[in-house]
């Protein structure tokens, strides 16, 4: 999260500085190029859908080939977060491996419009209270509605991708990494059956410890108590080199505690990512991603 806001302001920085030097220099007479057009990926879709509230989301679809039938039940679906930055590396992984079960699936992304990895909205969607030190000054930007955008991805998202395509809605998948992995948590936490399957990827949970610690709580006792009866299993991952100890203690810590709630019925797991910072850890975690949401059970 810090990491590619940094690597941002920095590219910024370099662009400007380039911009001077080429203000200074003479410039060359343009030597014409023929259009090239971009590439775009096989069996995709894409297009912009509005939330009940008026907010815009670019939504990306991968999905089977036409002579892929689909499974009893219809294909299960990963929807994952961050669409712009994410989509791409898990629709290809998934398009690659059409001839076994993880690729009879389909990925939905869920980003912005507009080119750029990472949208200062996710702030908005992805959390449920204002930054912690040292980020206060994000708090200008709007922050805190992730129930509002759960509410979009449970209800008319899913709708709209199952009025598209056949799928299972019994097999939901949700991926998220950094706040999309707080995002993630949260998700598992307070509506523990939306998704068969959940993924937090180095989850910032420190963002709103106190809170997350208390649903972690209510969690607990729910399914303790019997009062859970459906529930996600889930994965935590997190790169050994995540560049804050926080971002590397809080989701093997998490991990721990919610490990002895197997005992009423929450499989979960925990993978350690040698040599991973935290902007690297979403791509070295597509294939095991992939498998856990899409391999039966």
């Amino acid at each position: 999260m810090t990491r590619s806001w940094k690597a941002g302001a920095i590219a910024l920085a370099l662009s400007a500085t380039a911009a001077q030097a080429q203000q200074a220099a003479p410039v060359p007479a343009a030597v014409p190029t023929p259009a090239v057009p971009g590439y775009t990926m096989p069996s995709t879709q894409m297009w912009d859908m509005t939330a009940p509230n008026g907010a815009i989301y670019r939504i990306f679809v991968s999905y089977p080939g036409k002579d892929i039938a689909p499974p009893p039940g219809g294909f299960p679906v990963l929807y994952v977060l961050d669409g712009n930055a994410m989509f791409a590396g898990f629709a290809e992984a998934r398009r690659i491996q059409e001839g076994t079960d993880i690729g009879k699936s389909i990925v939905v992304g869920v980003g912005y419009p507009g080119d750029a990895a990472y949208d200062i909205r996710r702030l908005d969607d992805l959390t449920g209270g204002p930054p912690p030190p040292p980020w206060e000054a994000l708090g200008k930007s709007p922050y805190g509605h992730w129930e509002r955008f759960l509410d979009f991805l449970t209800g008319p998202l899913r709708t709209e991708i199952g009025k598209r395509f056949p799928v299972n809605p019994a097999r939901q998948a949700l991926f998220g990494h950094s706040l999309g992995g707080l995002f993630a948590a949260h998700a598992l936490l307070t509506r523990p059956g939306a998704f068969h399957a959940i993924v937090a990827a180095s989850p910032s949970l420190f963002w709103q410890e106190q809170e997350m610690l208390k649903e972690e709580r209510d969690f607990a006792a729910g399914l303790a108590s019997g009062k859970i009866a459906k529930v996600a299993r889930i994965m935590v991952v997190a790169g050994e080199r995540d560049e804050t100890a926080l971002e590397r203690w809080d989701p093997q810590a998490f991990a721990k505690r919610i490990e002895p709630l197997s005992a009423y019925g929450l499989r979960s797991r925990f993978e350690l990512y040698p040599g991973e910072v935290h902007i690297t850890v979403p791509s070295r975690s597509v294939t095991e991603t992939l498998r856990f949401a899409f391999t039966w059970p």
